[in-house]
């Protein structure tokens, strides 16, 4: 069968109404990028009065946002202590405590705004592939209690029965995380910004950008935009922008397939729940449901590239590996994306100029971290406090070999998805 594409794409309501632009315009915050940490600095800065110009080369939600798996997670990938040990007790705890209510924004922001995203705010479980993943799932559950968070431990009983299958050895549950249809949700952001007064424009391409006197000049579909400040939202999709700056990151590839809708009888015991999950295996996979009733998985992995036969034939595996019951189902969607990691695991924001921010490095975590990144830069751009933001800002950020470690990750997914037949291999 021949895929459909990006399943957020075909099944996405929401629709708005943007250009191109088309004339010189002077703004008080220019936004490069239509995703999750561009539209929410668009809100944020509109609904503080600001005169606000979003530009997106493609379409809003084109890069990572529109291709997300769609799970509102809580924190950081690492886990309270690592987190700490990266970045010191006082800035650590600060992240953590902003990230860990970063869902609740999320939550908060589609009921304010009338968001339509298929919103599950019904928990996560970080599932345990093997007895070595459940002790790791442990010692998180530790940690994060001991930090304050409400997570919980579910043995394998508990874990078969929120799942529907008896591939696990248990989970970690976090009530506070969920899911949402990612594309929708950043385009009932654009919606929201536009509705506040800001300008977002499509089909725009920012070539060139330079500091002039007191004002950033940006070159867009050949027009002069002024700008007092800046930020830079492109996170894994910066490209072709003449800058004298670019984000430094490792583009790691993650693909997802969708199949059809599962029969009705199965429904009501396959993640009854609605939670979004992913598993503890080093090459990380991850699987949910959506509205009506595909089941979605995800994995390391460049499906657009050579070893698109090999992540296809694991994904059918694993499939049939974790719920036999629909080992026949046809998988009629499939995309990828590119994930913006940093050696660190911390998200970044730098300084690169006066009165510029750039956003990116949520490691695979761009909801809850996008949402509020864009929201708290916007407050610091415009109040001149970069106390707002949840991060200190650096001068500049540095990845070392980047071109040798994304070869490294799609060579090893490739060799896992080749070489293990299991479900999470």
């Amino acid at each position: 069968m021949k895929s459909k594409g990006n399943l957020w794409r075909a099944s996405s309501r929401t629709r708005i109404e943007t250009t191109a632009l088309d004339e010189d315009i002077s703004v008080d915050l220019a936004i490069i990028g239509g995703g999750f940490t561009g539209l929410s600095a668009a809100l944020e800065a509109a609904r503080r009065g600001a005169r606000v110009a979003l530009f997106e080369r493609a379409s809003i939600g084109h890069g990572g946002s529109g291709r997300n798996v769609g799970l509102v997670n809580a924190g950081l990938w690492l886990p309270p202590e690592d987190v700490v040990r990266e970045m010191g007790d006082a800035a650590g705890r600060r992240l953590m405590d902003t990230l860990s209510a970063a869902p609740a924004r999320v939550w908060a922001l589609i009921e304010r705004e009338g968001i339509d995203c298929e919103a599950t705010p019904n928990g996560t479980l970080h599932l345990a592939h093997s007895s070595a993943g459940f002790r790791d799932l442990v010692e998180r559950h530790r940690q994060g209690r001991a930090t304050g968070w409400p997570i919980e431990i579910l043995d394998a009983a508990e874990t078969t029965r929120r799942t529907g299958s008896i591939a696990f050895h248990g989970a970690l549950f976090d009530p506070r995380a969920g899911t949402i249809q990612p594309l929708s949700y950043a385009r009932g952001l654009a919606g929201a910004a536009i509705r506040a007064g800001a300008a977002l424009y499509e089909k725009s391409h920012v070539a060139l950008v330079r500091r002039e006197g007191d004002r950033w000049l940006l070159t867009v579909n050949g027009n002069r935009v002024r700008a007092k400040h800046l930020l830079l939202a492109t996170n894994a999709y910066f490209e072709g922008i003449d800058m004298g700056y670019r984000p430094e990151i490792v583009a790691v590839s993650y693909f997802q397939l969708a199949t059809a809708p599962m029969p009705e009888k199965l429904r009501g015991n396959i993640l009854a729940g609605g939670e979004g999950c992913w598993d503890t295996a080093m090459v990380m996979s991850s699987f949910r449901t959506d509205k009506a009733g595909r089941m979605i998985i995800g994995g390391i992995g460049n499906l657009e590239g050579p070893g698109r036969p090999v992540h296809a034939a694991w994904a059918r595996r694993k499939l049939r590996a974790v719920y036999p019951m629909l080992a026949d189902l046809p998988f009629e969607h499939d995309w990828r994306g590119r994930i913006a990691m940093t050696s660190d695991h911390i998200p970044k924001i730098v300084g690169f100029g006066p009165d510029a921010y750039a956003c990116f490095g949520y490691s695979g975590r761009g909801i809850g971290p996008g949402t509020t990144f864009g929201t708290q830069a916007a407050v610091a751009l415009l109040e001149g406090n970069d106390s707002a933001l949840p991060v200190a800002p650096v001068r500049e950020h540095r990845e070392n070999m980047v071109k040798l470690r994304e070869g490294f990750y799609e060579s090893g997914a490739i060799l896992t998805h080749a070489t293990r037949p299991g479900p999470f291999g």
